[in-house]
């Protein structure tokens, strides 16, 4: 089992990246599980032609978790994609990585987190308590950061490198950054800037995606691209991530740069 974890600042293209990567990943004929860790359960929604599932904590509010069965949170989308949503708890109230916490323990007890591949899906660059737990507890083995060119995407990013160097020495922990994926702005330069800062880190860019408007117009027809417009370029460049994760054999333990290194680095890059 493959089990690989897009982590990023929030809302730089996470859970779109994400679902176009599971969709073009079931073409392969893979059986595939895509598990969203983010309270707005939106994960998986272009995978379930728009439908928000239930989540898991929001079962587990109604009926305690002895109560739950596979098909009560597993639900079924393109080409099979199992999908799960962790949820959380109402805005202001709680922990949310505690719901991330039980959906794992939950789907464990159940025997359902099984698959050729699982993919999850994590939320913004938050890498404390139950949101660091894919590294931290040994689930995901293969951690992809997802960024721009954009100073702050990158500091994220570079955030995110000090969490998996530091837990990569944990017992339980075999997470490794297996590499950088630039979910393009369009800005100048930019698949220059984000590969230098990737080898910088010690690691590679495994994939750029241009900015594209079939991208919008996929989601307003609810699903992925991989869907909607699979003659695509942008629909080939999912492909082509899929088959680099796949074909992926280099794990690295990434060398976070200091704060005025990232910055001149951005600087250099600017128009």
């Amino acid at each position: 089992m493959k089990q690989i974890a897009l982590y990023g600042k929030g809302g730089i293209g996470k859970s779109t990246t994400a679902a176009n990567l599971s969709a073009a990943l079931a073409n392969r004929g893979l059986d595939v599980m895509q598990i969203g860790c983010d309270p707005k359960r939106d994960s998986t929604r272009m995978l379930m032609q728009g439908r928000l599932i239930p989540t898991v904590m929001d079962l587990v509010r109604e009926r305690g978790d002895q109560e739950i069965s596979p098909d009560d949170i597993v639900y079924r989308g393109y080409r099979g994609v199992r999908c799960v949503e962790a949820g959380g708890p109402d805005p202001g109230v709680g922990c949310a990585g505690r719901g991330i916490i039980a959906t794992f323990q939950i789907l464990e007890r159940l025997g359902a987190l099984c698959a050729d591949v699982v993919v999850y899906d994590v939320l913004g660059d938050v890498v404390c308590g139950g949101f660091a737990m894919p590294m931290r507890e040994g689930y995901a083995e293969e951690v992809y950061l997802v960024t721009s060119g954009e100073l702050m995407s990158l500091y994220a990013a570079n955030n995110i490198c000090k969490a998996i160097a530091r837990l990569s020495s944990r017992a339980r922990s075999r997470c490794r950054l297996a590499g950088v994926i630039c979910n393009a702005k369009n800005l100048p330069r930019e698949e220059e800037l984000v590969a230098e800062f990737a080898d910088r880190i010690g690691s590679h860019l495994i994939q750029y995606i241009p900015r594209d408007q079939v991208v919008q117009q996929a989601e307003l027809n609810r699903k992925t691209v991989v869907e909607f417009a699979p003659s695509s370029r942008q629909s080939g460049i999912y492909e082509s991530l899929a088959k680099k994760v796949m074909e992926n054999r280099r794990m690295d333990i990434p060398v976070p740069l200091e704060i005025d290194e990232l910055e001149k680095l951005a600087y250099d890059y600017s128009p």
